[in-house]
């Protein structure tokens, strides 16, 4: 965390930035954004990514930001982060076999 280095931004024709990361995240974060895209997938009736839904998220927490006043944070955003975190502990095959239960449909 502690290297400073720019990651590569490239301009896309429809007039947005595309900026590629590397982040880790826990399981049950992964299901979230796979439920996300399944209701995204829903909604716009073609299949989804979980790079769209990434996007999706992003696009809704900050058009969310604009229409509250400076410093409130969204909703969603505090309570996600925090339903996470208050999870007990479970070893990580339990933990990547039901995120995939999850995105699959099938928990």
């Amino acid at each position: 965390m502690n290297d400073r280095v720019t990651p590569p931004m490239h301009a896309l024709p429809d007039g947005e930035a595309e900026i590629s990361l590397v982040v880790r995240l826990p399981w049950e974060d992964v299901a979230r954004l796979g439920q996300e895209a399944g209701r995204l997938a829903a909604q716009m009736q073609r299949p989804v990514t979980l790079d769209e839904a990434v996007s999706n998220r992003l696009r809704s927490a900050r058009a969310a930001a604009h229409a509250r006043p400076a410093g409130e944070q969204p909703a969603a955003v505090t309570s996600t982060s925090a339903s996470v975190s208050s999870l007990p502990p479970r070893p990580p095959a339990d933990q990547a076999r039901q995120a995939i239960e999850r995105i699959n449909g099938s928990a």
